[in-house]
């Protein structure tokens, strides 16, 4: 087990998101486009001094490479900006709104002016070579488990172009996917160890998800990873989409820093990439500050108490479930899983008075994961699907594997007969089990329970079973 504390271990967030919203500095859709492109553009980018006067060391790096790059363009879903031949509309205010109420959810304060500034990326991301980024709150935070993580920078920021392919000597990208508007978040090295950097994460995502205003599906979220250990140089982890690997791929690049001081050899300041297996392979040198400077076609935009005022703030996800938690006997994680899938849980317990809550969210959460594990059963449940079940439930007193059953038929489309899952007398259960023990009065209460269960799943309550053998025998 490493210990964290003293390898002095040192560890930040950045998470990136998406914004449900139209383009940042144009008004094109947010949409990717898979059809045919209506033109590409052929270009090479170069390395420029930043405000400091300054060639940033990554952008040299890349410019060495010598790549050309390839632009897939279509009118339906861009304009001339995302190809750098016209000049940028003034800034989405309905993206800045979002990314100042997500400012407010983090606790963070708003600065009064903003600026936009062009960070040079020549890694052929942006045909324009740089991106827009503006920062626009300072000095939040939030609370975990493991103490306050402090959050020092939020940035709305443009979204880069879209990787199709990549060669030896050539990149082509569509950029349908270039201004997006993005959040940026960043935390300071307040994170304690590997599961710490999970949970820090997955609040932030929890936080972001409240809004209800942030894409979903692959490639709409992404986190990076800043650490350090034994005061030695900072390493930035790059691509992590599976929040789970996330503990194991910390663990592992430590053991690969500690291989290299044991070996006397000097960790660099770069950029890796997460791979499948949880390792990581060397992208490029850590960027500094070098690469910024000042838009010059965008002023300096001030914001408003006016429009800060009108922000109103979102209820959050785990204060929603919380009271879900209290209000209906729920466990935790039945909770947080009815309020992120957006059930109306409590109107649909109103209906059906003979079903407790507990297996109404059941029925909704664990039974079709129940159904995925044990027959790789894929069907997506839509909320009339979960009625059907739960009038049937509620009318005829049904038990846990004939609701499945039900639930199994629906997603295959198969007809639901009622017979099947009528239930069975208590008397007629008294004689069966009279006759197995008369039968072979060795049999344990349990061995007639597993008879019973497999003639009668789903047309008798377990418990009540059980309780039978028990006063029989």
């Amino acid at each position: 087990m490493l210990n964290y504390e003293d390898l002095n271990f040192k560890c930040g967030l950045e998470l990136h998101a998406q914004l449900e919203s139209s383009k940042l500095f144009c008004r094109c859709p947010t949409v990717i486009d898979n059809d045919k492109p209506e033109l590409t553009i052929r270009r090479k980018l170069r390395s420029v001094a930043g405000e400091a006067g300054k060639k940033d060391i990554a952008t040299l790096y890349e410019e060495s490479k010598d790549k050309t790059f390839i632009y897939e363009y279509s009118n339906q879903y861009g304009c001339l900006v995302d190809i750098d031949s016209e000049p940028p509309s003034t800034m989405n205010q309905e993206a800045l709104k979002i990314a100042l109420e997500i400012s407010l959810l983090l606790n963070a304060k708003i600065l009064h002016k903003i600026k936009v500034m062009r960070k040079i990326i020549i890694d052929g991301s942006n045909p324009s070579s740089y991106q827009r980024t503006t920062l626009i709150a300072e000095n939040g935070h939030i609370n975990t488990s493991k103490g306050k993580v402090r959050i020092p920078a939020i940035y709305l920021e443009e979204d880069a172009a879209r990787k199709i392919k990549g060669g030896k000597n050539e990149i082509t990208y569509r950029v349908d996917r270039l201004g997006f508007p993005l959040i940026e978040i960043a935390t300071l090295p307040d994170i304690k160890d590997p599961e710490h950097a999970k949970e820090t994460a997955e609040l932030l995502g929890i936080i972001l998800k409240s809004t209800e205003k942030i894409k979903v599906g692959v490639g709409t979220k992404r986190q990076d990873i800043n650490l350090s250990i034994q005061n030695k140089a900072r390493i930035e982890l790059k691509g992590f989409q599976n929040l789970k690997d996330m503990p194991k791929v910390i663990e592992t690049e430590i053991k690969r820093q500690l291989d290299l001081i044991k070996q006397n050899r000097k960790i660099e300041k770069e950029v890796r990439r997460v791979d499948t297996d949880s390792t990581t392979t060397f992208l490029r040198p850590l960027p500094g500050k070098s690469r910024f400077y000042p838009d010059t076609d965008l002023l300096e935009y001030k914001i408003s108490k006016s429009l800060i005022n009108s922000i109103k703030i979102p209820e959050l996800i785990t204060e929603k479930a919380l009271k879900l938690e209290q209000e209906f006997n729920l466990t935790p994680e039945l909770a947080k899983e009815i309020i992120k899938k957006k059930f109306p849980f409590e109107k649909l317990t109103k209906p059906y008075p003979k079903i407790s809550p507990k297996l109404i969210a059941q029925i909704l959460i664990e039974f079709p994961k129940d159904l995925k594990a044990r027959y790789n059963l894929n069907y997506n449940y839509k909320l009339k699907d979960f009625e059907t079940v739960l009038n049937l439930t509620n009318k005829h007193n049904l038990q846990k594997e004939a609701i499945l059953d039900i639930l199994q038929k629906i997603a295959k489309n198969q007809k639901i007969n009622l017979e099947d899952y009528e239930q069975i007398p208590v008397t007629k259960i008294q004689k069966e089990i009279k006759d197995i023990f008369e039968k072979d009065p060795n049999l344990t209460p349990n061995a007639i329970m597993g008879i019973l269960m497999q003639k009668y799943a789903g047309k008798v309550n377990p418990k009540t079973i059980f309780e039978l053998i028990k006063n029989t025998i």
